[in-house]
């Protein structure tokens, strides 16, 4: 396993953001990946939805506020490589294992949003030597018997964005951005790496809820009152399963708090990490 960096070049914010940040490529596993990162104190690795990492956002760059904030670009995403031995989700836990200790990183606050959220929990799984918290964000990874859900695959690119939030005004940014053409390439990127991590079973692993009672990190989880990719009834199966959690729903949100939310988002974090003994 080796780590390699290019020369960091500084963040020009993105979408409003106001931090400084830089980014970087590193090499984990033969695969290099983008990684942006801002801020300082204690370490926050966010782990990006299926829609990518994108550019420095304002989320970031309110977090960054608080914390040493790093976010990867998952293999097969964006700007980073896609590796031949990338084949599920279990890859990327066991992948993001070994970032965190390539980055000689502890008593990490791990948060993940959506596919993030569900690599995050099968790293947890596995490990929790490494963090201090964790953080699942509208996650996938599990399934609730007799709860509807959208299927992402079954719709165009512009009604499945517009699923995703619960204010048709961010709704409208978001599709233009998204169908911008000098985007094209990276959505579609990103929607086949989404198709070969969870395609089937869909959006979610049969076999997690057998260990989730194994994370003993404090764990807070953030749902949208109106997420209609994976319902607050996935939230709450969460809270369930994952010992002494704590399940945050927020009124008017989406399927993603970080963008539509994004003071309540970050309050919540800083509330929950700020009562951690350190």
């Amino acid at each position: 396993m080796g780590m390699g960096a290019l020369a960091a070049r500084p963040g020009s914010g993105g979408c409003g953001a106001v931090s400084e940040h830089s980014e970087t490529f590193m090499t984990v596993r033969g695969c290099k990946v983008r990684l942006m990162r801002g801020g300082a104190g204690a370490p926050l690795v966010f782990l990006h939805g299926g829609g990518g990492a994108g550019p420095w956002q304002p989320f970031m760059a309110a977090l960054a506020e608080s914390f040493d904030v790093i976010v990867p670009e998952h293999p097969g995403f964006g700007d980073s490589e896609t590796p031949d031995w990338l084949d599920n989700i279990h890859d990327m836990a066991y992948f993001y294992l070994e970032v965190l200790r390539a980055l000689d990183l502890a008593k990490v606050h791990l948060v993940g949003h959506s596919i993030g959220g569900w690599i995050a929990a099968e790293l947890a799984v596995r490990s929790t030597a490494r963090l201090a918290s964790l953080t699942l964000v509208a996650a996938a990874g599990l399934r609730v018997n007799g709860v509807a859900a959208v299927d992402p695959f079954l719709l165009p690119d512009d009604e499945r964005i517009r699923a995703m939030v619960h204010d048709p005004g961010l709704a409208d940014r978001l599709v233009e951005r998204a169908l911008a053409p000098e985007n094209l390439d990276a959505n579609f990127k990103n929607r086949a790496a989404v198709a070969r991590l969870s395609w089937q079973p869909r959006g979610h692993d049969p076999h997690l809820p057998k260990w989730l009672h194994l994370i003993e990190a404090p764990t807070l989880l953030v749902w949208g009152e109106h997420d209609r990719m994976f319902p607050e009834a996935v939230g709450r199966e969460y809270a369930r399963l994952i010992p002494d959690s704590e399940l945050v729903v927020l009124p008017a949100c989406g399927h993603m708090p970080n963008l539509e939310k994004t003071g309540d988002f970050v309050g919540h974090i800083r509330r929950f990490t700020g009562g951690i003994a350190s």
